[in-house]
This record gives C-alpha cells, structure tokens and sequence, in this order.
C-alpha cells in the first residue's frame, strides 16, 4: 500500500514538472513592440556591416524573407520604393533571406534587382532570434528598440507607413 501511494505522488509530481516543461516551452518569446531588438551582425552581400545598434537615431527595417514565399516577392517592389524614397533620409532597409541554397538565392537577386541590402542567413539563426516563424516578418529599429512589428507583407508605399516612418525621422 505504501509503496502504491510512493509511486502516485512520483507519478503526480513528473505529471506536474511535465505539464510545466511543456507551458515552459510553449511560452511566446518573440521580439515585440518596445523590447531591445535581439543582437546579431551580419554582412550584407554589399559589404556593409549591420547590428541593430550600428544605426544611431536613424531607422532600420529588417525584413525577413525568402525567394520561395510568393507574398515576400510580391512586397519587393514596395519595398524598393520606399528604400529609394527614405535613403537620404536615413533610413536603411536591411532584407534577411532564408534561403538555404545560395545558387537559387543569387540568380534571384540577379534577375529581381532591389534598391536594398540584402543578406542570406540559410541557418535562419538571426529570424529565430526574434521569434519569426512565417515570412515575410519585417521590424522597424530604432535606437535599437523595436519601434514596430509587422507579422506579413506590407505596402510600404502606404500613406499611413509613409507617415509613420516620417514620425520616426
């Protein structure tokens, strides 16, 4: 009997640290609005050294996306624009791939020329730093905090986004 009761409290007990484990892991630890933005540095395929402090006051969109995620390439043109129309502005727009094969990577980039940096983090080390899952995820930097999170693809020629990049500058 004794020994009955010993082994349902170590079941109770593993039953409790299990539930509790799995909470633990489910928990949402993605970057959001306000917080630090995670370090990382990376080196754009233009050569320029990039961390989310290197920018001063100015303003960094981080974009994350892929040449396989039809609604990353649709937003390429926006983004285009709107890197043309705030370049002299100061503000930098900073485009993470995915991509594991570099090949496909670079014939996309070849044919789709773009007005921004770009990067290839194949590991996807510096998405999972801030908690992207789906592409396109795009964070607006400044100060290094995360002024703003964008969870999908955006018109980035939108008067609302124009305005509120203006407000940042």
């Amino acid at each position: 009997m004794a020994t009955t009761n010993t082994l349902r409290a170590l079941l109770a007990t593993l039953t409790l640290l299990f539930i509790g484990l799995i909470g633990f892991s489910l928990r949402d630890t993605s970057a959001k609005e306000g917080d630090r933005a995670p370090a990382f540095t990376i080196t754009t395929d233009q050569g320029a050294r990039v961390t989310p402090d290197s920018f001063g006051g100015k303003v960094l969109v981080l974009n994350f996306w892929a040449t396989w995620c039809g609604t990353c390439v649709q937003e390429i043109p926006s983004l285009n624009q709107f890197q043309k129309r705030f370049a002299d502005s100061g503000v930098k727009v900073v485009a993470v791939s995915i991509d594991k094969n570099a090949q496909k990577y670079r014939t996309f980039l070849d044919r789709i020329h773009v007005s921004f940096d770009t990067a290839r983090d194949p590991a996807a080390d510096i998405s999972s730093e801030y908690g992207t899952f789906q592409y396109p995820e795009t964070y607006i930097i400044k100060d290094g905090r995360i002024a703003r999170k964008f969870g999908n693809a955006q018109d980035w020629t939108s008067d609302d986004l124009t305005q509120y990049i203006q407000s940042l500058l």
